[in-house]
């Protein structure tokens, strides 16, 4: 009668079952900081009288959100982070050129079926698609996590989002989960897991798959998590070296709550400004006017994301009065979208094409906002100031969505034939 968090927090704390509401105490097997967070981490860890890391292999910092750095200030921390990880000999290192965290873990191989992995980051749930327990924590419980290898946890109740049906032409992933944020509400899964299955959530892919539990932080969510099945272990071949075992819900489980969304009768969603839960269908705001779009982050910056922005913007033009940014997930993704022309169709179209990095989404390097801007993103969160002045705004769609409106100027709809 239990959930993969249940099952996985059970196992990892040495304890016959765990239900929602227990305190256990869990075996970390992987620990990830970006550069921004790891300072504070790795200087709690010396507070608490830690000198190192528990295991060198299983912990790894990543520079990502301001990379390269734009002034002093980033610079210092990056220089920090380096020096870190020289002298407690971790094995993995990720420097500017890699791409953002929640891209490179799973690539690297660090992310497997079963296991618990922390990261000094609230999207860390991104990796629940590979049947993880994923999560973010602070930088003192980070600390802690880096220096023993355990951290308490209480058990999560889960909700689960039953996703069935066809999708409708370039109707995504994306839109499937700013569905659920419309129906749950931005706290209405409050540290909860939110466990995604269906026959759309099977047929997806892994990058698709991402993006739902990418977003899982939105609802207010502990974790997200999928199944893992065929195409997980695909992905996974030859980038985890070592044997694992796969954790799956029991028939009976308890739910707190499970919510239905018909595929098939979905339309692309728009979550308008200054919330990811103030979502509409594409219907209800076509015509907004725009000044950016952005197509990249640990949500959307995967090559079947690019893939489709190349389909659409193929042999066509950007809108004189908007910005094209692009930004590939990570050294592996534009690598891969290279070789297939897909960079130079978007630049042909007009985009500009960053290096791998969190790049527009923090709002810390690449495209800041002036006032009264409108921006539309494939990114995850659209609160005021996320991307550059606290007088702009953000909407967020999916990548299909994002590279239809940069042609028309406007939000509109991708399902529309009329500009191909």
């Amino acid at each position: 009668m239990s959930t993969i968090s249940e099952k996985i927090l059970s196992k990892h704390s040495g304890v016959k079952e765990t239900v929602p509401g227990q305190i256990v105490k869990s075996n970390i097997d992987f620990a990830m900081m970006p550069a921004l967070t790891a300072a504070l981490s790795y200087q709690a860890m010396y507070d608490m009288g830690i000198d190192k890391v528990w295991d060198r292999e299983k912990v790894t910092i990543l520079l990502d959100h301001i990379a390269p750095a734009t002034n002093i200030t980033n610079a210092t921390l990056h220089k920090q982070c380096r020096e870190f990880s020289r002298a407690q000999n971790l094995k993995y290192f990720y420097d500017i050129n890699s791409g953002v965290c929640h891209q490179v873990i799973p690539e690297m191989g660090h992310v497997y079926p079963g296991m618990i992995l922390v990261g000094a980051d609230s999207h860390t749930c991104t990796h629940g698609a590979f049947g993880a327990f994923a999560t973010g924590i602070g930088s003192t419980d980070m600390g802690a996590a880096i220096g023993t290898g355990k951290l308490w946890f209480k058990v999560p109740e889960t909700i689960k989002i039953n996703v069935n049906g066809e999708l409708q032409k370039r109707v995504m992933s994306k839109d499937v989960i700013l569905k659920a944020a419309k129906e749950i509400g931005a706290d209405g899964a409050t540290y909860c897991a939110l466990e995604f299955s269906g026959n759309t959530v099977k047929e997806m892919s892994m990058g698709s798959r991402m993006t739902l539990c990418n977003m899982a932080i939105e609802l207010g969510a502990k974790t997200g998590l999928c199944e893992a099945d065929k195409k997980t272990y695909k992905f996974l071949k030859g980038r985890v070296k070592h044997d694992y075992t796969p954790v799956s819900s029991d028939k009976d489980a308890n739910y707190k709550r499970i919510l239905n969304i018909d595929a098939g009768e979905l339309q692309p969603q728009v979550a308008c400004p200054h919330a990811v839960d103030n979502v509409k269908p594409v219907s209800e705001v076509e015509g907004i006017a725009i000044n950016q779009v952005f197509i990249g982050s640990c949500t959307n910056g995967r090559f079947e994301d690019l893939d489709i922005a190349a389909e659409i913007l193929h042999n066509k033009q950007i809108h004189s009065d908007v910005r094209l940014i692009v930004t590939p997930a990570s050294y592996e993704v534009y690598n891969a979208a290279n070789k297939k022309g897909i960079i130079r169709t978007l630049m042909e179209a007009g985009a500009v094409v960053c290096n791998p990095s969190c790049s527009v989404c923090f709002g810390g390097h690449h495209g800041i906002l002036a006032p009264e801007e409108v921006s539309l993103s494939t990114s995850n969160r659209n609160f005021k100031g996320r991307q550059g002045s606290t007088e702009a705004e953000v909407y967020l769609s999916s990548p299909a969505t994002a590279a239809v409106s940069a042609i028309t100027g406007v939000i509109t709809d991708p399902r529309e034939e009329y500009y191909d």
